[in-house]
């Protein structure tokens, strides 16, 4: 599933569509995120209106237009969000098209884990899926107190902890491990006995990797593109997500992998300490 880093360079490349006119919006009138299909009716309302703004928050992207309506936009586990020529071969699985003239915009998710909806402007916060996250992990960066305080009698581990979006929206499952290797912290480790050094130490961690995985055009592992269909290079780079019997970049040791809440960890079992 993209996390923020690929969520944000979708964003970024984007930004050219703003100032757009939207001529026309189809769907495909199937169902994504739970079966719903997108609000069609809202959709091609959105006929006439002009981009102002592309923003963010955790995973969700925010189309803003100059009427009171916002188009989210969730990428679920194999969505697509692309800026193409009008001429542009249209791909399988295209559940939603935005006619700007000369450019469309497209929607494409094979598995149709994805979301689209449309909001009133000013009230995303309040949307179901954007009300339940905590602070954006690159806009609102947390701080060593931050996590300190909402880790307090937290008996779920680091590695959970980490991925709660009420915690910090954005992190997944790829950042989660690289985050917690960077801070030297077993991903097993109950968040309760998270020190406030540690829990500094931490936040660094993960706004580091949503850095370092921002100036390589995000992770792309089996789907992800930015919007201009270019995969990003940061695979080559991380630290111990996907190198299980690799040696620790810090120490040698080999990457060890797990299952913790159903999902594979990757830890140095030397230099990442309970």
């Amino acid at each position: 599933m993209p996390e923020l880093p690929e969520v944000e360079t979708v964003r970024r490349t984007l930004e050219p569509a703003i100032g757009a006119t939207i001529v026309a919006v189809w769907d495909s009138g199937k169902g994504l995120h739970m079966a719903r299909k997108p609000p069609r009716k809202k959709l091609r309302a959105l006929a006439g209106a002009t981009i102002t703004r592309i923003h963010r928050h955790g995973k969700y992207l925010l189309i803003e237009t100059d009427t009171a309506q916002t188009l989210l936009v969730h990428l679920g586990m194999t969505g697509r969000t692309l800026l193409v020529a009008k001429n542009h071969p249209v791909a399988k699985h295209t559940h939603m098209v935005i006619d700007f003239g000369e450019r469309e915009l497209r929607f494409i998710d094979p598995r149709r884990f994805g979301q689209i909806d449309i909001v009133e402007r000013g009230k995303e916060s309040e949307h179901e899926g954007l009300a339940v996250l905590g602070p954006d992990g690159l806009f609102e960066p947390a701080t060593g107190a931050y996590l300190f305080g909402k880790s307090r009698k937290k008996n779920a581990t680091l590695k959970a902890f980490v991925l709660d979006q009420s915690v910090i929206a954005g992190v997944g499952n790829i950042y989660a491990s690289e985050a917690l290797w960077r801070a030297k912290l077993r991903p097993t480790t109950r968040a309760k006995k998270l020190t406030l050094a540690k829990a500094t130490i931490l936040a660094a961690a993960i706004h580091e990797v949503f850095d370092r995985a921002l100036t390589k055009g995000g992770t792309s592992l089996r789907d992800f593109v930015n919007a201009y269909g270019v995969e990003g290079s940061n695979v080559d780079y991380l630290w111990v997500y996907g190198r299980t019997g690799e040696p620790c970049p810090r120490d040698q040791t080999k990457i060890r992998r797990s299952v913790l809440q159903g999902r594979a960890t990757f830890y140095c079992p030397t230099c990442q300490t309970p």
